[in-house]
């Protein structure tokens, strides 16, 4: 399988409305550069017509070049290793490649090969997320982590002591993925899924639900997920914008999850509901 990188020159402002945009064309995986960002989609999704169209629609904003090259997949990780970083998450936990030494003093330590899967912790969503799951309690608990990518989320979720882990992700090599970092990460509670929100079908109920895609996937997916979600407990959500968070506010009020707090950054955000006892 091979990839299309597209690198993109746009502003800070105007980068974030493009990989929103292109993440609803097929794009699963972004990083930022000092000029814009990059794009990564598997090459029979590409459309260069589809690309441009979408670039179009913002030329009131000026133009926006762009550049396409071809990535084979066994040739992912050297592309990522040129620009990955090592990365500090509320001063507690630690993110990082296995070439890179773990830190001294920090208390959650994962390392993490993403080949082509999204969720290195760089992504503003990813860092919210983990921001969430650090004030939750996660002891002894049963949790789900929808869109897994990497596997970051539910590999933090065991290192904060939940007791069985649910990683799911619709991309069979996303998932491959996912399973090579939960045995890298020594994760004993973990299980990885290939599929959607059908897959989860006669599940057990669970402690604790992340959920870290796109607006359009959580607001089709949310009746799962309160149907699945133990009443009391908690469902994390990102993968959207500051803007979006009163439509997803008024989808969870119909459903008996109640808005408890959030948290933003560069305008994207990670919201945190709690499942009402009547519901």
């Amino acid at each position: 399988m091979s990839f299309i990188e597209v690198t993109v020159t746009a502003s800070p402002e105007y980068a974030e409305i493009l990989i929103a945009e292109l993440g609803e064309l097929g794009f699963d995986t972004f990083q930022d550069t000092e000029e814009g960002f990059q794009g990564y989609i598997e090459e029979e999704r590409f459309s260069e017509e589809a690309l441009q169209e979408v670039l179009e629609r913002y030329s009131f904003a000026g133009e926006f070049p762009y550049e396409t090259k071809s990535i084979a997949k066994q040739n992912w990780n050297e592309e990522w290793e040129k620009n990955f970083e090592p990365l500090l998450i509320a001063e507690k936990v630690s993110v990082r490649a296995d070439f890179h030494p773990k830190p001294e003093g920090i208390e959650y330590d994962i390392v993490i090969t993403p080949k082509m899967s999204f969720g290195t912790g760089h992504h503003e969503t990813t860092t919210l997320m983990i921001e969430n799951q650090l004030t939750l309690d996660h002891t002894g608990k049963r949790v789900l982590d929808m869109g897994c990518g990497t596997g970051i989320l539910a590999i933090m979720a065991e290192q904060l002591g939940a007791r069985q882990v649910l990683a799911v992700d619709i991309e069979d090599w996303t998932v491959e993925n996912a399973r090579e970092n939960a045995e890298r990460n020594n994760c004993s509670t973990l299980e990885v899924r290939l599929g959607d929100a059908t897959v989860l079908q006669g599940e057990a109920p669970f402690d604790l639900i992340l959920a870290n895609i796109n607006r359009n996937v959580l607001l089709e997916d949310m009746p799962v997920y309160s149907q699945l979600l133990l009443p009391g407990e908690p469902l994390v959500l990102s993968g959207f914008y500051t803007e979006d968070l009163p439509i997803l506010q008024e989808r969870a009020t119909t459903l008996g999850l109640i808005f408890e707090t959030s948290r933003s950054k560069n305008n994207w955000v990670s919201a945190i509901f709690r499942k009402t006892a009547t519901k």
